[in-house]
């Protein structure tokens, strides 16, 4: 156990400071603070002492130094059972300190309202880096690491929700705290100052570049040949909530959103109705709304296993949401539903007599369209957007990397943002599509590109009527995208995320019927697939881009 007898009180957010401190004083336990913390104090009749009368040095630089004292640091650090420092204690009139509690500067609030005042002139931006500058604590920071070193000694809380459990664990062992969970909170101080060292280089690399003169890891390599990629990265998250399971019911899970700089990235998600969510839910509906996201018109797509089982695109929701259901029906049992729109009633009676779903995902719902929807028990209805417009702004766009974890280490990529153009499309056989054809292309395409790879998308004008994905085959995904179009497949508009390595593709596509194939070239074998093609009177487009999605 840690025997508390004298604590240091040094925090920015004030929150049950004095609940706290009045705790702390009812066990007999003494009080150093610095300024504002103990101006509070006093001024609630909580007796303290002020940092700068304990080490007989006043607060300097308009409050940059406080606490940066042999006073104040030794008193921490000493080791308790170190003659040697006990010793130099003596000699140096330090007492021992064993409680430290601090919060930080309100860093990364600062660089938040910079944010808001985004295109306003250069002198008030400049204003707002010159705040987060200030906000950069350097002693709270010293604080916590020297007491989270030493925590065989000193307990150090960082964080006001653990006052509670500080004030329980002293009284219940009168004025001490166990080793464990000095440890546990030493870990937690060490998290605190990494998320804020992390966010103060980011703000400076990124959000600060305009006035520092630096490149942010963001941009495109600088001229020499520099990497895009920062030879050091780290990556810190805030949970959102604990999940239901993870992949599988024996795996727990958590949901994380990341911090970017000093700027949280809100989760897109909100829940309305339902029972808990899930690991694979969260990843299903990233991505519909990152598949929903690609369409201006009304749009519904729905998601198995990361991949779309059907997609459409209408002139309403509620047929948009028909046709993609009726794809694959079977396949949709049980699936995540994603639309571009506000959901209204007709399209939710649609939804609730469409069978087993697991999950909405829109950007709202109507009135009328919530009280149809929760006679479904356990269906989970989630807001996927602030507001009623098209979720043009897909999550992924918006993110600079995307990462996968691996055994031993992570992969690190950009997004895959590419803005389709079919004018930079090259059409190759003697066969030119329609104009009608063209627009299923692009649809088709589209669609490929949200599923895994090797990728088979069949539509009919823009609702899909057949998809394969995840095929170690690429002939194969043709089959049985082909399979489940049946007769549907006849004039329709087939889309390959990657080229075909042989014409036998071409063949399968041929024999059900297809009329345009649009894909990305590059095979060795194309002057063979594009005569396949010929002698078949199939229309085929080159796009020059490939969309692996593994």
């Amino acid at each position: 156990m840690i025997k508390i007898k004298k604590a240091l009180l040094s925090v920015s957010d004030k929150t049950e400071i004095v609940e706290l401190a009045r705790e702390l004083v009812k066990l007999k336990i003494s009080i150093l603070s610095t300024g504002g913390t103990a101006a509070l104090l006093k001024k609630s009749k909580v007796p303290c002492t002020e940092i700068a009368d304990y080490t007989a040095s006043p607060e300097m630089l308009g409050g940059r130094v406080k606490t940066l004292h042999p006073k104040v640091h030794g008193g921490i650090l000493a080791r308790r059972a170190d003659k040697k420092d006990q010793a130099e204690l003596k000699k140096y009139k330090i007492e021992p300190i064993d409680l430290v509690v601090v919060n930080l500067y309100p860093f990364e609030e600062t660089v938040k309202k910079g944010d808001r005042v985004q295109g306003s002139g250069g002198r008030k931006k400049n204003k707002i880096f010159q705040e987060a500058i200030e906000q950069i604590d350097i002693g709270g920071v010293t604080l916590l690491r020297s007491a989270a070193k030493n925590h065989e000694h000193v307990v150090v809380v960082s964080d006001p929700v653990q006052y509670a459990d500080l004030a329980a664990e002293l009284k219940k062992n009168k004025g001490a705290v166990s080793k464990e969970t000095a440890s546990r909170w030493a870990v937690g101080a060490f998290m605190t100052t990494a998320s804020y060292d992390k966010a103060i280089a980011q703000y400076l690399t990124g959000r600060g570049n305009a006035i520092l003169g630096t490149v942010p890891f963001a941009c495109p390599p600088p001229a020499g040949g520099q990497s895009l990629f920062p030879q050091h990265i780290s990556i810190h998250a805030t949970k959102v909530q604990d999940l239901r399971y993870g992949e599988n019911p024996h795996q727990k899970a958590a949901w994380y959103s990341e911090d970017v700089g000093a700027q949280f990235i809100a989760p897109p998600l909100k829940q309305l109705h339902g029972k808990e969510l899930s690991f694979n839910n969260l990843l299903d509906l990233d991505a519909a709304l990152a598949l929903v996201s690609e369409f201006k018109e009304p749009t519904a797509a729905v998601i198995k296993h990361m991949s779309p089982c059907g997609v459409s695109q209408a002139p309403t929701l509620t047929q948009a949401f028909q046709e993609a259901f009726d794809t694959d029906p079977v396949s949709a049992f049980g699936g995540i539903i994603g639309f571009n729109r506000l959901v209204d009633d007709k399209t939710a009676k649609a939804i609730v007599d469409a069978g087993f779903l697991e999950c909405l995902v829109a950007p709202g719902y109507s009135d009328k369209a919530l009280e149809i929807l929760r006679q479904k028990k356990n269906l989970r209805v989630i807001v996927g957007a602030n507001d009623h417009s098209p979720l043009r702004n897909s999550p992924k766009k918006t993110e600079t990397w995307d990462v996968k974890r691996i055994h031993g280490g992570l992969l690190v990529q950009e997004c895959d943002t590419t803005i389709e153009d079919p004018k930079q499309w090259k059409v190759v056989t003697q066969r030119h599509p329609t104009p009608e054809q063209l627009k299923s292309t692009l649809f088709t395409w589209k669609v490929a590109k949200w599923t895994r790879s090797n990728a088979i998308v069949i539509c009919q004008g823009t609702k899909t009527v057949g998809i394969c994905g995840g095929q170690p085959s690429r002939v194969e995904s043709v089959r049985i995208a082909v399979r489940k179009a049946g007769h549907r497949a006849v004039g329709s508009v087939l889309a390959s995320d990657a080229f075909f390595p042989m014409p036998d593709n071409v063949q399968v596509a041929s024999l059900a019927g297809i009329s345009c194939i649009v894909q990305p070239g590059g095979s060795i074998k194309d002057p063979e697939v594009i005569a396949k093609a010929d002698d078949a009177g199939i229309a085929m487009v080159f796009t020059g881009v490939r969309h692996f999605k593994h």
